[in-house]
């Protein structure tokens, strides 16, 4: 198995809009990298709040997941106050958001994408998680971020937030997402856990 270089990475994996790496002064790097491809967080985030809107107890649970411990923040509308401003979102002390990539990926079905937070948010305290994109897998990917700090943290809309390294296969797998028909396959929108 080998990791795709620059080259490989434009030649071979549909990102669409596709960036270049590029010196964006006061920003936080996106594009093609070296051996991975900076994605971007986009506008809109689900930010988790313990208490459900509407009261109740606070569970979380995978299989039922409620969504009223989510509120929706769009940082491209209007100032909203505390929680967001035209260019960045506040996370609570910990906490995390949901929220999904600028970025719309269809992967080949001999790639596996693994996902790795950028340095910059590392540093501060927030951790970036992706499960892997599977061979074949298309659509934007929902990022959850993690501000594992006692203090707020901000996250900045349209700018780097993690890196995706492609591993390409030796022999190309005999059952794909697409095959299996993922429930995530093509997901539009900030998708929540489900269980099928």
């Amino acid at each position: 198995m080998a990791v795709l270089c620059d080259t490989q990475i434009r030649e071979l994996i549909g990102i669409k809009p596709l960036a270049d790496s590029a010196k964006r002064p006061g920003t936080i790097s996106y594009g093609v990298s070296s051996y991975g491809y900076d994605v971007r967080v986009g506008s809109k985030f689900k930010i988790f709040t313990p208490t459900p809107r509407g009261g109740g107890m606070a569970v979380v649970d995978p299989k039922q997941f409620d969504d009223r411990f989510m509120v929706e923040v769009d940082v491209s509308e209007a100032d909203i106050g505390d929680a967001c401003a035209a260019d960045h979102v506040i996370i609570p002390p910990n906490s995390f958001a949901l929220c999904e990539t600028v970025e719309t990926f269809d992967i080949p079905r001999d790639v596996l994408v693994l996902c790795v937070g950028k340095s910059t948010y590392a540093r501060c305290g927030l951790i970036v998680n992706v499960t892997p994109l599977e061979p074949e897998w298309r659509g934007k990917v929902t990022l959850e971020i993690s501000n594992t700090t006692p203090l707020p943290a901000k996250v900045y809309a349209n700018e780097g937030i993690a890196q995706l390294v492609f591993l390409k296969a030796d022999r190309v797998c005999a059952v794909s997402y697409a095959d299996k028909a993922g429930k995530y396959q093509d997901q539009t929108g900030l998708t929540l856990p489900k269980v099928d």
